[in-house]
């Protein structure tokens, strides 16, 4: 079967998306050539480029992140993934970067977007060491007891943790430490907590107008501070370089960075130990 978003075609949405309002994962679906947005989401997303052209290249560049990330604690021995706020599956999702390196490991997505999580059914069927989970990032304690966490994961074991680009969706009145923090406490020593988030520190061009045009989709953006960003690691080890612009966090080649420099620390990006 092949999903055509471009012709938005009803046989692959799942009943009740609303496909007027824009919504932040298909927007960064569209942005990495995906094909599961609507017209609404293609629509905001250029208005968003045309604030800051190179926008592209900051979704780029945290991409990249989640791969050198999850590629870090495999060598790290880590096997078993939860990875939080995951979005529609594009090329180098988590999965196929860990089950190249070691077909042993296992990945639970969740993510509460209906077209993200119905996509993500598809394409892991027949994966018996994947699975997707439709909830909320405030569900902890359903999250890590769900029967898909129970059956892929085991927490007694060190889990490598995925935040990233989720925490800008969540304000200050959910508390995002402490749902950091639950999560923390739910992981044995020795698991790995890897996040990104947006910020506007580095005051790019168009930063201003980007955060207004989120503020009118359901889902506003929440830029913070890299002091902010540094709470949410509470309980964590940063291992080297810290927290560092998503470009700047163990490059591996050309492609992890951005000819604008703006763009290289438009979100930053860390990776932090349970001790």
């Amino acid at each position: 079967m092949v999903w055509n978003s471009m012709a938005e075609n009803p046989d692959w949405v799942p009943y009740g998306v609303d496909k007027v309002v824009p919504n932040a994962a298909r927007m960064y679906d569209y942005w990495l050539d995906g094909s599961h947005n609507f017209t609404t989401d293609r629509e905001m997303a250029k208005k968003v480029q045309q604030a800051m052209p190179d926008i592209r290249d900051a979704i780029r560049l945290n991409r990249s992140f989640l791969r050198r990330a999850v590629l870090f604690m495999i060598d790290s021995g880590i096997r078993q993934f939860l990875d939080i706020g995951s979005g529609i599956p594009t090329v180098g999702n988590v999965h196929e970067i860990a089950q190249r390196a070691d077909p042993e490991c296992r990945i639970v997505y969740v993510d509460k977007e209906p077209v993200a999580v119905a996509h993500s059914e598809l394409i892991l069927k027949g994966n018996d060491r994947a699975a997707i989970i439709q909830a909320n990032v405030r569900d902890v304690e359903d999250i890590l007891d769900h029967p898909q966490t129970k059956r892929l994961l085991d927490l007694d074991q060190p889990i490598g943790l995925l935040m990233v680009a989720l925490l800008h969706f969540v304000p200050d009145s959910w508390d995002p430490m402490n749902i950091v923090a639950r999560y923390r406490d739910g992981l044995v020593p020795g698991s790995y907590l890897a996040l990104s988030h947006g910020t506007a520190d580095a005051d790019p061009v168009g930063s201003a107008e980007v955060i207004q045009l989120y503020m009118s989709t359901p889902e506003p953006l929440y830029a913070r501070t890299h002091e902010e960003t540094m709470r949410l690691f509470a309980g964590f080890e940063l291992v080297e370089p810290g927290l560092v612009g998503c470009g700047q966090w163990r490059p591996a080649g050309p492609g992890d960075i951005s000819h604008n420099a703006d763009m290289n620390t438009l979100f930053y990006g860390g990776v932090g130990r349970k001790p």
